[in-house]
């Protein structure tokens, strides 16, 4: 190797290793800029999502949501420890309303620290100098601390930002469960802490009463203790029913307890309540988790809200050899519940009636918060559901809600003992009419289909729309106005709705007498309707536009189909057997021939005309596929049905034509491999100049 070529690979690698450091230094640098970016946008979100929860008690997202993100932006400040000094290491509630004074804590009111599965819990409990532990509920309230001196109460406050905290002492004063005078022997000076809530009856009473005067409806009880409790006037507050815990303690001017056992103690003989009802002592991870698993299976007996369970170290010496870190004690953790799910009891089984008829099972649940929101009932979807997961009333079940989706029961915890089966009903719970399930169907229908309370709206909603009988001037709204006067009860009455209640109607704000004189016109405008929409119209079960179409085609007149058998019905191409059973069914149902007898009075039903053309194509099996460059797709099937062609959507051994425009994919290579006769639009054209057809028209 020459000394030159030497030289020229030493500088090549030499640029390559040096380029390399500096690449490898850049995107390091990238990458940390990247994180901490991360970390700025989490607790961007973290003290918005604090100040809706803590401030305006009206949180923004779920509890599963804040933890995750809360968890990430830890994980961040482990990695980064400069992060943690304004991070959520340091992170406590939300600074305090300026609607209210403000005070410092004697005390800071810290926050705990949770864990979510075994694994966590097992890596604090490993660590613990003292394994006498005291497991407590995670109530879902409003934190307070209440000072009292010589045993009288003196001042409350809200956490805050855990460093200040809001007055909220006359607002206090009007809960019973917390004394405005101590009882029994107590410190100079103590500082009780605890959580302030509402029972879920008490809860769902309140928004009760909202929806009947119009005022806000609270998502959970936790929201509405919030907004109850941090009122400017304190007779809002006495005016709902709060309630109250206490469980641990701030400045005190003497400990008279050696244990958090004892300090409940304590709390009870000063007339506090507690938690003790549901407390265990635990010294073992197997103790823990047998509490956890407990408590999730009887959470929906317990009359307030939860979201996990508070385990403390019981030795209070202990405690403060463990000391905190800078937002949470070491000495106690929050082990969380799972927000998307929850265990309840199944009270019963309702069915409701759809607008289309369908009958779908609605769980009725002892009410639980799952993920923020009270649940009280859950979809079953159908039969088959309930039989698939075989649940009883007075089951324990499991119940799923994700986001917005509707919750929903996903399996059965424990069985009740000596349950009986559901049994779907066979009559309309509304209506009294029959209840049926077509073959290979999911659902049971109603068959009063035009005369079922539970199905008039959205009957009527098809009725009058466009493909239907068009009436323009009718909708949704106006609808659900006339329904609720009583002027509407079946199609026939919107024919004799001018005629009734015109007058009436004009006196209603939103209309008037042009409005009114409009309404008519569209009215009487849809007295004369031909078969195909008339029958579009009926609402008969599986039976669309382009059926009603086939239907009118083949029978002429209302007369001859509502006379048809299921062997008429089967005869004719497109209309199979479950749909021939629909068909016949619906026409002698007596609830709807009263009804169609009732609407005949007051319009008249055109037959079809009988002018199919016999042609060189009438009688062939004719596939439409691709685009048309001067047809549309109804178009040309209007054509084609009128030279007296079978129009089929799909390609098989039997068809004899395929009718190919620009773009056709698969049916067109389908066809090519059976041999199959291929037109293009030119071939099309000619057989319309044949049959004599000009623009569509003979």
């Amino acid at each position: 190797m020459t000394l030159y070529l030497f030289y020229q690979i030493f500088y090549v690698f030499s640029i390559v290793f040096i380029r390399g450091i500096f690449y490898n230094i850049d995107m390091a640098k990238q990458a940390d800029l990247f994180i901490r970016a991360e970390h700025a946008d989490l607790i961007k979100k973290l003290n918005a999502w604090d100040i809706a929860y803590h401030q305006n008690d009206a949180p923004i997202v779920d509890d599963a949501t804040y933890d995750a993100t809360k968890k990430r932006a830890l994980e961040i400040e482990t990695e980064y420890p400069e992060l943690a000094a304004t991070g959520a290491s340091t992170h406590v509630g939300a600074a305090p309303s300026s609607k209210f004074k403000s005070y410092p804590h004697s005390v800071p009111m810290l926050s705990i620290s949770d864990v979510f599965n075994e694994t966590e819990v097992a890596d604090w409990f490993n660590k613990l100098p003292n394994k006498d532990l005291f497991i407590e509920l995670k109530v879902d309230g409003v934190s307070y601390a209440a000072r009292y001196e010589n045993g009288i109460l003196v001042r409350a406050l809200t956490r805050g930002s855990g460093v200040a905290g809001e007055d909220i002492t006359a607002n206090i004063k009007t809960i019973a469960d917390i004394p405005q005078k101590l009882s029994g022997e107590f410190p100079d000076v103590i500082e009780v802490r605890g959580e302030v809530y509402m029972l879920r009856d008490d809860f769902l009473a309140l928004n009760a009463v909202a929806v009947d005067t119009g005022d806000k409806v609270f998502a959970n009880p936790r929201n509405a203790a919030a907004g109850s409790l941090r009122q400017l006037n304190p007779r809002v507050t006495a005016s709902r029913k709060l309630s109250a815990f206490g469980y641990t303690y701030g400045v005190v001017s003497k400990k008279m307890w050696a244990t958090q056992a004892e300090y409940f103690d304590r709390l009870e003989s000063w007339g506090f309540k507690t938690t003790r009802k549901w407390a265990r002592r635990a010294t073992s991870l197997a103790e823990i988790q047998s509490m956890y698993n407990d408590i999730i299976m009887t959470r929906s007996d317990i009359p307030f809200d939860i979201d996990g369970l508070v385990i403390k170290v019981n030795d209070v010496a202990t405690q403060e050899r463990m000391g905190a870190r800078a937002n949470s004690p070491r000495w106690e953790v929050a082990y969380k519940f799972p927000a998307a799910r929850a265990v309840t009891t199944l009270r019963g089984i309702t069915v409701q009636v759809g607008r289309t008829g369908v009958l779908t099972p609605v769980a009725e649940l002892e009410p639980i918060n799952i993920g923020g929101v009270v649940v009280s009932r859950a979809t079953l979807h159908n039969a088959d559901e309930i039989a698939r997961l075989g649940v009883r009333v007075g089951d324990k079940v499991t119940v799923q809600r994700a986001g917005d989706v509707i919750p929903q029961i996903v399996g059965v915890a424990e069985s009740a003992p000596n349950a009986a089966p559901f049994e779907f009903p066979r009559q309309c719970p509304v209506c009294g009419g029959d209840v049926v399930r077509a073959d290979g169907a999911v659902a049971y229908r109603c068959v009063n289909t035009l005369g079922c309370p539970a199905q008039r709206i959205g009957e009527l909603e098809h009725f009058v729309s466009r493909p239907a009988f068009d009436i323009d001037g009718i909708g949704t709204k106006q609808l659900e106005l006339f329904i609720a006067r009583g002027w509407i009860e079946s199609p026939a009455d919107i024919f004799t709705l001018i005629e009734k209640h015109g007058d009436e109607i004009k006196k209603i704000e939103g209309f008037g007498e042009k409005s009114v004189a409009n309404l008519r016109a569209a009215i009487d405008g849809a007295r004369n309707i031909d078969l195909a929409r008339f029958l579009t119209a009926i609402g008969i079960p599986d039976v669309g536009k382009t059926t009603a179409k086939l239907l009118a085609k083949n029978f002429g007149n209302l007369d001859s189909l509502r006379a048809a058998t299921m062997d008429d019905l089967i005869a004719i191409d497109g209309i199979g057997e479950v749909m021939a059973r629909e068909i016949v069914s619906f026409f002698q149902n007596e609830r709807n021939v009263a009804v169609i007898e009732n609407l005949l009075k007051h319009i008249a039903v055109k037959s079809t005309e009988q002018n199919i053309i016999k042609t060189a194509i009438s009688g062939k099996k004719i596939v439409l596929t691709g685009t048309l460059a001067k047809y549309g797709r109804d178009v040309a099937r209007e054509i084609l049905e009128r030279m007296g062609a079978i129009v089929t959507g799909s390609v098989s051994p039997k068809t004899d034509i395929v009718l190919a425009g620009a773009d056709a994919g698969s049916k067109l290579k389908r066809a090519t491999e059976l041999g199959i006769t291929i037109w293009d639009e030119t071939d099309f054209e000619r057989a319309i100049t044949e049959a004599g057809i000009k623009n569509g028209t003979r």
